[in-house]
């Protein structure tokens, strides 16, 4: 399988040139990466292209990469009662309040990217093809709906939760929160918390939107343990003593 996915990276390096930013194999994976102005013609051309003929969008997602390496937990140390770990950082994703913003990691435009995954069962191979949008504040990818059809609500989905907007798509509107949901809840600054809740109201009749109460708070694991090599020497000399 690995000689197969090495042949497709050549054959991709050779089909399209400069036009990909970067072709590797990772995880029995081909991975292509390359710019929003590049990608219709190359999503094209994979499709019909008998050599490749990646007729199947199987799946397309967002990625959020502004705290990609970075870790609230520490767990290398640990103790015989428990792991001792905790986030005391006002600006962890688990504490962050409505319009707290957490410093990137990544370089600009290097944020937001749309990622595919493609299918071809004429050559029994995949494909996984990943696109930056190149500005972090209002990321733009061009829609492959034209190209295929299925991207419809996945990139429906990926405006809903990242934010990442297709140019061109026939209707781009949230899919899985409703009409009055403020920001994008798979974004790495969006509250934990969310930003409002709501309930019924009996006097209005209907269902109201209220800012949120609950409080941001960070829950620190415990690890329980009843082996008696945790146990201290007080501890082990009374077990003894009741055996």
């Amino acid at each position: 399988m690995a000689k197969s996915q090495q042949r497709l990276a050549e054959s991709l390096r050779g089909a399209f040139g400069d036009r990909l930013d970067s072709v590797s194999v990772k995880f029995s994976e081909v991975t292509v990466e390359l710019s929003p102005d590049k990608l219709i013609g190359v999503a094209t051309e994979l499709r019909d292209r008998n050599d490749f003929a990646f007729q199947q969008l199987v799946d397309l997602c967002g990625v959020d990469y502004s705290q990609y390496g970075e870790v609230e937990w520490q767990t290398d140390d640990a103790s015989r009662v428990g792991f001792g770990r905790g986030v005391d950082s006002a600006t962890s994703t688990g504490r962050l309040r409505f319009g707290d913003e957490l410093e990137s990691v990544t370089v600009e435009g290097r944020r937001f990217a749309a990622v595919y995954h493609l299918l071809s069962y004429r050559n029994n191979s995949r494909l996984r093809l990943r696109v930056y949008a190149q500005d972090d504040d209002f990321p733009v990818v061009p829609t492959v709906t034209e190209v295929w059809n299925s991207a419809n609500w996945y990139e429906r989905e990926a405006f809903d939760l990242f934010g990442i907007h297709f140019s061109g798509h026939p209707d781009l509107r949230r899919i899985l929160t409703d009409y009055g949901f403020i920001g994008h809840p798979f974004r790495k600054d969006f509250p934990l918390i969310g930003h409002v809740e709501m309930r019924y109201d009996p006097e209005k009749g209907r269902v109201i939107y209220e800012p949120v109460s609950i409080e941001p708070r960070v829950l620190v694991p415990r690890v329980k343990r009843d082996d008696s090599r945790y146990l201290s020497e007080q501890q082990d000399d009374e077990a003894q003593g009741d055996a």
